[in-house]
């Protein structure tokens, strides 16, 4: 039904299939909406069967394009370029199969605009601790930095997160990879465990480049899309059911993932609920992998759960120096997994990284010493900011239109209008203010608002940026979205 409400065309870039949205969509945005069908049909019936194969992770996609069509003016026209023209190779099927980086999207789109304010992409305005820079100075003239290091990282860094993932995170008899931040951290993990032929759960709203990661070894139509409660907390009961009562010719689903504090929900997950978790896919032999790159953004003193991690033989946690210390563009992460897992995680690691940067890791240990003491006080700080946007949210939809608060450095909201990617392109062009589609995390018509890229008094003005354009949209609804009569 949402295939025959499309006006699309199938257009061939690069040697691969699109199914392009009507002119409607910006350029920067098409690639995005935009699902490959398959490379060498030119027609959208004849992808019609794979795009039935991945009915789960394409469904949001195509709401948000058919919401895009319902709005759009002018007449679709067929490009199809001669696969016998270009004698060179296509890029692989597990590449074109994957989805098209929001974040490298929303860049693209920002480019050459100025004045734009971003409560999008999840960084904190924060610099690292003190200690970094001194750190850094001082690698800098050391022979060993210019050196390969340990494939798993320094040995001085490992030990300190060892004791540091004892006594902060409860994890004892853990191994230790340091990563080149907390996505390769999660890559290594995909590559390590999944065959192309396993399937793995993400409850959507799920972190988009989890996805990415499972799309691009091979996985996208074995992506099992989880439901999550009232509270966006994973459906356990769902998974046990799912796990329990694998029907005949379903792939076996071998690994569920779930990132506590959530991105994109701002969810923080009671313990209790992430003991559950655990035991389930402990009970049918399933890896659990956790990211924990929020684990210092719980605010508990508010009433909300404080992070907690879980272990076994079968859980792989991730975590991440980015965020808590200010620490995005150094680029470190690290995994703590059990031992049975060691030897195949080396083998990736070797590959494609062969050792973190050891500068990143000379300035993580650095940051460490600073503790979680300096980290508490700087998100304790983001309190103000929390308020802000959800105040101006709440100003302009109401109460029931926030998701999350209780954790991590987001918001979702829910948005009175369906496309939630054209709204984001009005409020960049109009109100001069950038957010994330929740179609990049298998959540159309809500968009994903960040609350620690700017300090409090930037903050401030973003969220006026936000709140005017929201007011504007609850009150003319998706006619504003129209563009101008001769545009």
């Amino acid at each position: 039904a949402y295939l025959d409400g499309l006006a699309q065309v199938t257009m061939r870039v690069g040697g691969c299939s699109f199914l392009r949205c009507t002119p409607q969509v910006s350029p920067a945005w098409s690639p995005l909406v935009g699902r490959r069908v398959r490379a060498g049909v030119p027609s959208l019936v004849g992808g019609l069967p794979e795009l039935r194969a991945r009915r789960l992770p394409i469904l949001p996609w195509i709401r948000a394009a058919a919401a895009m069509t319902a709005c759009a003016s002018g007449t679709a026209a067929r490009r199809v370029h001669d696969e016998a023209a270009s004698s060179a190779a296509p890029p692989s099927k597990r590449v074109r199969a994957t989805d098209v980086p929001c974040i490298v999207t929303m860049q693209e789109m920002l480019r050459g605009k100025e004045g734009v304010m971003s409560l999008a992409q999840g960084i904190v305005h924060w610099l690292p601790p003190p200690a970094v820079a001194e750190a850094v100075a001082k690698a800098a003239f050391e022979p060993d930095t210019s050196s390969y290091g340990a494939d798993d990282g320094l040995p001085a860094l490992r030990e300190a997160l060892t004791d540091k993932l004892r006594v902060e995170n409860g994890l004892d008899n853990v191994r230790v990879m340091v990563t080149a931040g907390a996505n390769q951290a999660y890559t290594n993990l995909v590559v390590a465990v999944l065959d192309a032929e396993d399937a793995s759960v993400l409850f959507a709203p799920y972190y988009f480049n989890h996805l990415m990661a499972i799309q691009m070894t091979g996985g996208s139509d074995r992506v099992v899309l989880g439901p999550v409660n009232k509270d966006f907390l994973p459906d356990i009961d769902w998974l046990e059911t799912r796990l329990a009562t694998t029907k005949s010719g379903d792939a076996h689903i071998k690994m569920v993932t779930v990132v506590n504090p959530c991105n994109p929900t701002g969810v923080a997950m009671p313990a209790e609920h992430l003991q559950r978790l655990s035991a389930v896919c402990s009970k049918h032999g399933v890896w659990l992998a956790v990211d924990n790159t929020y684990e210092n953004f719980s605010y508990e003193d508010e009433g909300h759960p404080a992070h907690t991690c879980v272990s076994g033989d079968h859980v792989v946690n991730v975590f991440s120096f980015s965020k808590a210390y200010g620490m995005m563009g150094w680029r470190v992460g690290y995994l703590a997994y059990p031992e049975r897992l060691h030897g195949e995680l080396m083998k990736v690691q070797d590959t494609i990284a062969i050792c973190p940067s050891v500068i990143g890791q000379k300035a993580a240990l650095a940051a460490l010493g600073a503790g979680r003491s300096w980290v508490r006080v700087q998100v304790k700080g983001l309190a103000e900011n929390r308020r802000i946007v959800r105040s101006a949210i709440e100003e302009a939809l109401g109460s029931g239109s926030v998701v999350g608060g209780s954790g991590a450095i987001y918001f979702m909201i829910r948005l009175p209008v369906q496309d939630d990617l054209r709204v984001v392109e009005w409020l960049t062009a109009k109100h001069r203010v950038c957010v994330i589609p929740g179609s990049a995390c298998g959540a159309p018509g809500m968009v994903r608002v960040g609350y620690a890229n700017l300090e409090t008094a930037r903050c401030r003005e973003a969220s006026q940026r936000l709140s005017d354009g929201l007011k504007e949209l609850a009150a003319r609804g998706a006619a504003v979205l129209e563009p101008a009569p001769g545009t």
